[in-house]
């Protein structure tokens, strides 16, 4: 094994787990976003939006899009929480005065 290897700490399983519940309810949301962009396809389905009739899959897309955003920035997450370096604090939330 080199120096690197054998010097990386092993993740919190608690971290694992929170990554895998928010990856799966990202997941979820991209594919009820491709559910209802096809089924507003198939079925014609618009919304009226302040006088304006607006077609489903447009909402559709939009979901997905959310959900792929989502996505990537659960891939950024992942690399910082990741980090053996990394722990939780308060110091986080609060405002930084200048």
């Amino acid at each position: 094994m080199t120096q690197s290897k054998s010097a990386k700490m092993p993740v919190d399983s608690k971290k694992k787990v929170a990554i895998a519940v928010l990856s799966v309810v990202g997941g979820m949301l991209c594919a009820s976003g491709v559910f209802f962009t096809v089924y507003s396809y198939i079925n014609n389905i618009s919304f009226q939006v302040i006088n304006t009739q607006i077609s489903g899959m447009i909402f559709g897309v939009a979901v997905i899009y959310l959900g792929a955003r989502n996505l990537m920035s659960l891939a950024n997450l992942k690399k910082e929480l990741y980090k053996p370096t990394s722990r939780f604090s308060w110091e986080n939330f609060k405002n930084k005065k200048n």
